[in-house]
């Protein structure tokens, strides 16, 4: 049955361009921004911020669309677009500086002033486009009023920021860096973010790079000595699919202030829970030529921009991530795919023409009434298709490109070159066995696939996990027809119910992917499953400060979470899923294999080492509140504790075992949950402790291990209470200040005895 009618590719279904509404980034609205502070000098209070430490000043209100917000932060941000002498600079806003507040989520607002555009168009619009292909910020525009006077027409643009980062990537503690200058780049300097491996000594990066997280230099030296001498494994470090369309992105819109470009800035890189650093674009008003300088050369004229060398700094030392990149021969196809992509999906059927006149109209107003602007209302309606010279009003010294003259031309210079007109791979009549296959059930995926000479299928069971990269055969042993047919074919087993996948196919000259934009964009489908009963699997027992009570294969006392199958049948568990995230129930899934023996257990290292052996989480435990969430591979809920103040070495576990309620207990790794109940359950033998009589009414008396010193007892409830601290210096001890019921003692110098007495 061909697969194309069970696609889910929500993206493809309407296109990018389509100006849908999305708040406070919604395309049809200009947004309404007022800035209210008590002081009337705020201008000078800014620009005194700029030239020095650049810390917030306070707002005393802010105003989104009639929401008003007070004690914001606002300062002036932007290097080349800020003057301390222009009416119009621009705004970094951040609603959480002082309070904890947000509007529709977002705290972070970037507001760019447009300061070299006359079309007003190019940082939206741009992001429009790289938006299709990769995750980037949402942008429009905004009116931006100060203490009652309107300042101007802006662009507001989505910051990249750790909110981003979770909302696209599913974390936000891991390395993060700003690639720009932190004193802004320097024409006459060489401090650039370009990726250069500089050595092992972090401080010689610290001049080109922002970490915005607490930690990472090692990181990023790692991803700079990699691609310097060890290209071959730079997917391990490395999304290679997102930088290949990020560089293909910049070159093809003549993105020069960008990593392509003579400061190789104004990127992020975030490293994911998969440890491969992703990029992200940013910062996009120089972009469709209005920035000339490539490092190497000055593109100074339109011509030379419509003919910039797609392969630009191929060959550049200074620019490793392109040249080793396409330096292989494999990525060097995916890129230039990537960029015949761009180029027929945007510039060669006007799509990026059609949406610029539809922003035009949206802001024409908006323009015509923004008496800061730096270029004539002319400029701006002509701007979309006619070069704006260098004599006309504006800041710049070379004149600006219009946009579809530039790309217009650069499209049909383009498309004309061999390398785009290479006889590239067809991939079509993409075809599952069983489209809707029960899982551990192996199907077969195969397709027609001509003037290819290998392909693999890239697949995953999860967004944001890596695709793997699977080989597919024409020979004919693969339930893909007879040999060198051009049908190829992968036999899958399936784990789970979420299944993505792709199609890339090459010969010498050229690649293709299926669907055109992956990896962004796959195919989707689900797998029938048979759910476990409620019930049959159970968190049965927690430890979340572990010191001695058990080490993992690496000799690691972690935290661990312990599972009980209360059926009488084995259950397979794999692709089920253990969360502290009620917003994520699918953190951590479960290997393909994974089961669980009838009336078994299945112990689970809580440590996020999952490079280690065995089952080990992304996730780790807190020991002073945690929730835990247990849940199917269709994402089911089967079962949830949650917990606070858990003690070192005292676990949390059902008693009666599998089925009783949590209670805080001596653990017991992998074997049956028990409460012990003093000298009715141990014996008074050297190394153990006792306690009598139990139940007791007024005073118990201990039985102290042999060669115990002075020591101290604590009793806690059942919650794990600290009820009572008491030294061991004279018995009987006294419990009358106890309400009745169920204690448990530890003894300092044995912390994992756990003794249980009745107080009645």
């Amino acid at each position: 049955m061909n697969k194309n009618k069970f696609l889910i590719l929500a993206v493809c279904i309407l296109s990018i361009f389509k100006l849908t509404a999305e708040g406070f980034y919604d395309l049809n609205t200009i947004q309404t921004i007022k800035i209210t502070f008590a002081q009337s000098n705020w201008d000078a209070l800014l620009d005194a911020e700029k030239a020095g430490d650049e810390n917030y000043i306070m707002a005393t209100s802010l105003d989104i669309n009639g929401v008003v917000y007070d004690s914001v932060g606002v300062k002036y941000k932007g290097n080349s677009t800020y003057k301390s002498n222009q009416v119009k600079n621009p705004f970094h806003i951040e609603l959480d500086t002082y309070k904890e507040q947000d509007y529709e989520g977002y705290t972070d607002i970037k507001l760019s002033n447009v300061a070299n555009d006359p079309s007003f168009l190019r940082e939206v619009l741009s992001y429009q486009i790289i938006r299709q292909y990769m995750e980037a910020p949402l942008s429009n525009y905004a009116n931006v009023y100060v203490n009652g006077t309107l300042i101007g027409l802006y662009s507001n643009s989505e910051a990249v920021s750790k909110k981003f980062v979770k909302s696209h990537f599913g974390s936000k503690t891991n390395t993060f860096v700003k690639c720009n200058p932190p004193d802004g780049a320097d024409p006459n300097g060489s401090d650039y973010p370009n990726l250069v491996y500089l050595g092992v000594d972090s401080t010689d990066y610290y001049d080109a790079y922002e970490l915005e997280s607490d930690a990472g230099w090692k990181e990023l030296i790692n991803l700079c000595d990699t691609l310097k001498n060890n290209v071959a494994s730079i997917e391990s470090i490395l999304d290679v699919n997102r930088a290949l369309w990020m560089l293909a992105l910049d070159n093809a819109i003549v993105n020069l202030d960008s990593y392509i470009g003579a400061f190789s800035q104004n990127y992020y890189l975030y490293r994911d829970d998969n440890k491969r650093f992703i990029p992200v674009i940013w910062d996009l008003n120089e972009s469709f030529g209005r920035f000339s300088s490539t490092g190497s050369t000055e593109l100074s004229t339109t011509s030379s921009k419509q003919k910039m060398d797609y392969l630009l700094h191929s060959s550049d030392a200074d620019y490793p991530l392109i040249q080793k990149l396409l330096s292989i021969p494999r990525y060097k196809r995916m890129y230039l795919a990537n960029y015949k992509t761009i180029l027929l999906e945007n510039f060669d059927n006007n799509t990026y023409y059609n949406t610029g006149l539809t922003l035009q109209n949206v802001i024409k107003d908006a323009v015509n009434n923004d008496k800061n602007k730096f270029f004539t209302y002319s400029n701006f309606i002509s701007n979309l298709t006619t070069d704006v010279s260098a004599s006309q009003p504006g800041p710049g010294s070379s004149g600006t490109v219009g946009i579809t003259s530039l790309m217009n031309g650069r499209s049909s210079y383009l498309l004309a070159l061999s390398d785009f007109t290479n006889t590239e791979p067809t991939i079509s009549d993409i075809t599952l066995s069983d489209d809707s296959p029960i899982i551990n059930e192996t199907i077969t995926i195969s397709a027609s696939i001509q003037n290819a000479t290998t392909a693999y299928l890239g697949f995953r069971t999860a967004t944001n996990q890596i695709f793997t990269q699977l080989p597919m055969f024409d020979d004919g042993a693969h339930n893909d027809g007879a040999a060198n047919d051009g049908i190829f074919g992968i036999n899958l087993q399936i784990g789970n119910v979420i299944n993505q996948y792709y199609i890339y196919a090459e010969n010498d000259n050229a690649g293709m992917f299926s669907p055109r934009r992956a990896e962004f964009e796959y195919y989707t489908f689900n797998a029938n499953y048979t759910s476990t009963t409620v019930g049959d699997l159970v968190i049965n027992e927690v430890m979340a400060s572990n010191s001695a009570t058990v080490v993992d294969q690496n000799g690691e006392a972690d935290d661990w979470i312990e599972l009980y199958n209360n059926s009488a049948s084995q259950i397979n568990i794999e692709g089920y899923h253990l969360s502290d995230d009620l917003s994520d129930l699918s953190m951590w899934s479960f290997p393909t294999g994974t089961t669980i023996q009838p009336n078994g257990y299945l112990t689970i290292w809580a440590d996020k080492d999952v490079d280690q052996v065995g089952l080990h989480t992304n996730f780790k435990l807190s020991a002073t509140s945690e929730r835990i969430f247990l849940s199917d591979a269709a994402g089911v809920a089967l079962d949830e504790v949650s917990f606070e103040n858990q003690l070192t070495d005292i676990s949390y576990g059902r008693i009666p075992n599998g089925t009783g309620n949590f209670q805080t207990t001596s653990p017991s790794f992998g074997s049956e949950n028990q409460l012990y109940t003093g000298i009715n359950d141990i014996a008074s033998t050297a190394g153990q402790l006792s306690i009598y009589p139990n139940p007791a009414i007024d005073n118990i008396n201990l039985i102290l291990p042999n060669n115990t010193e002075s020591q101290y007892i604590e009793i806690f409830n059942t919650l794990g209470v600290l009820m009572k601290k008491i030294t061991v210096t004279e018995q009987p001890i006294s419990i009358t200040d106890l309400p009745n019921g169920m204690y448990l003692v530890r003894l300092n110098n044995y912390p994992q005895q756990i003794v249980k007495f009745i107080k009645q």
